[in-house]
């Protein structure tokens, strides 16, 4: 891996930062972050894993959550922990790099000492120098790839299809690139990724005959070891994003398909089969327990990174279960050890993307600079400056998303106002510009349309249960991803251990109790009815455009959080 001189003066003080002793001498300096990045070849079967990139192409601030709640038996257990509780299950020292890459910890100061994560034109470099030195390995693409950015949007996700072909991805599966629509996927499918990626999705079906849309799996030979990789796309995306965009396709988790594609997969000769996966982590975990056969799940879509992969039990052996984060922040290498027909151990890493630590692939920093240049004054148009963090990640709110609320209710003088609980967006450091660009890192999707509607007490009690359910069941089959519907104005009370219907309580409009027969006035954006589509509300990067052109400066942010029944000693939560 060769790094040029420019790029290593940058990372003098990132590696001295990093409890590496400081020292002027270039040769030390390159050898010191090279070392970061070395991982022995292990094994004959090698697997290369991304998920959730969301179309960021550059490298970006991106900030772990400090909420991520497991209720039942999910408390306590990975993913559902967060700071220092993940930390020592994960056996990270504070106050390290590794520390900084996988928690929300002292964000603001580490990341101005370690720099910027991600970056395709980085991440192509580390693919690279992984493929050498492990001769036939996969790069497998989880997802969420086409969606998350201006330039995603405005090219109707070619960027990414174009990047994904000059990283050398082998191989993906899909959500939010449904979002594009049904001839849209296909197009790239069937032109651009024709005889170079292989788009796999086992659960998707016709909706008339029940006819495979996709390939269920492929078999690769890996230095002589048949290796199965089988596609799962996001079971729920027709209830989670609108199912109009998607009228003739099923989705669902089809376990039993699943299970029948596996014996299928290890008849014809496969020794590993492992499922790369856009269920979410606790799905990944109750299926692994369920079916058998599989080696390995890596997954995404709930953007948890996960550095020791779950051992899972089931009637077939155990099943390795991960998950590789989110924003093009990590690169999961998975190596198997094949001997006498199945493997016989393995080796996994998580590996974060520092960007200051890592050169640029130069084709892949060029493709990128093409894609941007139409685009690029007004992706960088200046809207506010920020004196706070703001971030997104998190199960009830975060300071982006208050933005959004904020700037909602006051451009569409409402009393209320309701943002999805999306988990993709970026995050940027008090003091930071806020340009256009980040703000269609918030807000780009296909259905953008903002909403003012008279929604009852009763409504707005009923909204807020569904979606508590949708990410609080006790049942993982019942979880469809994403967070808690972050909330403007209305203040109320959660017991996320509740049962459905009862957790929502102490709804407050201005210390008032909120009237069940009375109507309040609520702004939205992102619905998923094609009757809400067809009023063709007005853009929400168009609305908080404004809003901030006219506050100049976000001040500090107050998060209108809930309040948090039973979750006294959860270690999936911890106060900032």
């Amino acid at each position: 891996m060769s790094i040029n001189r420019r790029e290593f003066l940058q990372t003098l003080a990132i590696a001295s930062a990093g409890g590496l002793s400081l020292n002027s001498d270039f040769a030390f300096a390159q050898e010191s972050a090279k070392k970061f990045y070395e991982l022995p070849k292990f094994g004959n079967v090698h697997l290369l894993h991304f998920t959730d990139c969301h179309a960021q192409l550059l490298p970006i601030y991106f900030r772990e959550p400090n909420v991520n709640l497991g209720i039942g038996i999910q408390q306590g257990r990975t993913p559902h922990l967060v700071g220092e509780y993940f930390l020592k299950a994960n056996g990270i020292p504070a106050g390290t790099r590794d520390a900084h890459a996988f928690t929300y910890l002292n964000f603001t100061e580490a990341a101005k000492t370690y720099g910027k994560v991600g970056g395709f034109a980085h991440l192509s470099t580390l693919v690279k120098q992984m493929k050498a030195s492990r001769p036939g390995s996969l790069l497998l693409d989880g997802g969420d790839t086409w969606q998350g950015s201006g330039t995603a949007l405005w090219t109707n996700g070619q960027d990414m299809a174009d990047a994904a072909l000059a990283l050398g991805v082998d191989i993906m599966t899909a959500h939010w690139e449904m979002t594009l629509g049904e001839e849209r996927v296909m197009e790239i499918v069937n032109k651009d990724f024709k005889g170079k990626i292989e788009f796999l999705a086992q659960n998707i079906k016709t909706s008339d005959f029940g006819d495979p849309v996709f390939p269920a799996y492929t078999i690769r030979k890996m230095n002589g070891i048949p290796v199965a990789i089988i596609g799962q796309a996001f079971p729920y995306t027709p209830i989670a994003n609108p199912g109009y965009m998607v009228p003739n396709w099923t989705f669902g988790i089809q376990e039993e398909n699943l299970q029948k594609t596996i014996d299928e997969a290890k008849g014809k000769g496969a020794k590993v089969v492992v499922l790369l996966s856009h269920n979410g982590m606790d799905v990944d975990l109750k299926l692994a327990s369920r079916v058998s056969g599989l080696h390995a799940i890596l997954g995404g879509h709930t953007h948890d990174g996960v550095p020791i992969p779950v051992q899972v039990k089931n009637p077939g052996g155990m099943t390795l279960v991960t998950n590789a984060g989110s924003n093009g922040k990590y690169l999961g290498v998975l190596d198997f050890d094949v001997k006498g027909g199945k493997p016989a151990d393995f080796r996994y890493k998580l590996m974060p993307i520092f960007s200051n630590l890592i050169p640029e692939d130069k084709s892949m920093s060029t493709l990128i600079q093409k894609i941007r240049k139409p685009y690029e004054s007004k992706l960088q148009e200046k809207l506010a400056v920020t004196d706070s963090l703001l971030y997104r990640r998190g199960n009830f709110n975060g300071s982006f998303d208050q933005v959004i609320l904020d700037g909602l209710m006051a451009q569409k003088n409402a009393e209320i106002a309701f943002s999805p609980g999306f988990r993709w967006g970026t995050t940027l450091l008090p003091g930071q510009t806020i340009t256009m660009e980040n703000l269609l890192d918030q807000t780009a999707i296909t259905y953008p349309y903002t909403t003012v509607n008279m929604m009852t007490g009763e409504t707005i009690k009923t909204i807020l249960e569904d979606v508590a359910d949708n990410l609080f069941n006790p049942d993982p089959y019942y979880q469809q991803g994403g967070d808690m519907v972050r909330v403007g104005g209305l203040h109320y009370t959660i017991d996320p251990a509740a049962s459905m219907g009862n957790r929502i309580s102490e709804m407050r409009l201005n210390g008032n109790l909120i009237d069940a027969n009375k109507s309040y006035k609520v702004a939205g954006w992102a619905p998923v009815s094609e009757a809400a589509k067809n009023l063709g509300g007005e853009p929400i990067w168009d609305v908080i455009a404004r809003h901030l052109r006219d506050i100049k400066t976000v001040k500090a942010v107050k998060l209108n959080e809930p309040v948090i029944k039973g979750v006294s000693g959860n270690p999936g939560i911890a106060p900032i």
